[in-house]
C-alpha cells in the first residue's frame, strides 16, 4: 500500500503541469489559496518543487507568521529542488528554502539576499492580508 501511494507521488510529481491542471501560460499554473475568509490566486513556475506541491492539492497547512516578513510551512521531509539559488525575493513570492523544507509566502520585504532558495510562483494580488493574519491555516488548490 506505502509503494503504490509512494509510486503514484512520484509519477504525479514528474507529469508536466498541463496534465493535471489548465495552464494559463507557458511553464505557469494557477493555484486558488485560501487563507480564512480571504481567496487569492497564485500563478505557480512549472518546476520539480511545483510540481511535488500540486500533486498534495488540495493542501491545508498551519503557516507560522515569521520576522514579520513572511508565512512559513516547514515539511517535515524535503521537497525536490532542482534550481536553488541565492537571491532576493519579492513581495509576493512564493519560495522553498530547502535547510529546513520551509514553503513561505513573502509579505514584506527587507532587502535580505537568501540562499539555497527555490522559487516555486507568486500571489497574484492582495499578498497584504498576510500582514495582519498572524499564524494562519492556508489551503492550497489547483484552479482547472
Amino acid at each position: 500500500m506505502l509503494g503504490t501511494r509512494l509510486m503514484s507521488f512520484v509519477l504525479t510529481a514528474m507529469l508536466p503541469i498541463s496534465a493535471m491542471a489548465e495552464e494559463s501560460a507557458a511553464g505557469t499554473f494557477k493555484v486558488k489559496v485560501t487563507a480564512g475568509q480571504h481567496v487569492l490566486t497564485a500563478t505557480f513556475i512549472d518546476n520539480a518543487t511545483s510540481r511535488a506541491l500540486a500533486a498534495r492539492f488540495p493542501l491545508t497547512v498551519p503557516m507560522m507568521d515569521l520576522y514579520s516578513r513572511e508565512v512559513v510551512y516547514r515539511f517535515p521531509e524535503a521537497l525536490p529542488a532542482n534550481e536553488t539559488s541565492t537571491s532576493g525575493y519579492d513581495v509576493g513570492d512564493i519560495v522553498y528554502w530547502t535547510p529546513r523544507h520551509s514553503f513561505v509566502i513573502m509579505y514584506e520585504q527587507n532587502g535580505e539576499r537568501i540562499s539555497n532558495l527555490q522559487k516555486v510562483g507568486r500571489i497574484d494580488s492582495g499578498v497584504e492580508v498576510f500582514k495582519r493574519t498572524g499564524d494562519i491555516d492556508v489551503t492550497f488548490e489547483l484552479l482547472k
